[in-house]
């Protein structure tokens, strides 16, 4: 199975796709293709990780945190986020539904 997850970043108007592919029972291998060269190198340090790490704090499950969270200039891009989600998906350990950060505006404390 294959896990195709498109992200349109935001203002910096940079769009990602992210697929991550089953290599085994618990090893995924993630190609990040983006308009941003630096979000494209990020999958570079995502091949093989088993995903049963992911939700700890050391092995692979770090490196993949480090490694979408550090490859990025902006500390704040919601891609690194959106490449976990991918993952997490691709393990069966969520179902594929997207997500949306709407902003409003409040004026007076009110909407």
């Amino acid at each position: 199975m294959t896990t195709k997850l498109v992200v349109d970043a935001g203002i910096c108007g940079n769009t990602t796709t992210i697929d991550v592919v089953s290599l085994s029972s618990h090893k995924v291998t993630v190609t990040v293709t983006s308009d941003c060269e630096v979000v494209s190198k990020m999958g570079e340090e995502l091949k093989g990780l088993d995903w049963l790490s992911l939700w700890k704090q050391e092995g692979d499950g770090y490196s993949a945190y480090k490694a979408a969270s550090q490859s990025t200039r902006h500390f704040m891009c919601p891609v690194p986020v959106a490449v976990l989600k991918a993952i997490e998906v691709e393990a069966g350990l969520a179902l594929p539904k997207d997500v949306t950060f709407s902003f409003k505006t409040v004026k007076s404390g009110k909407e």
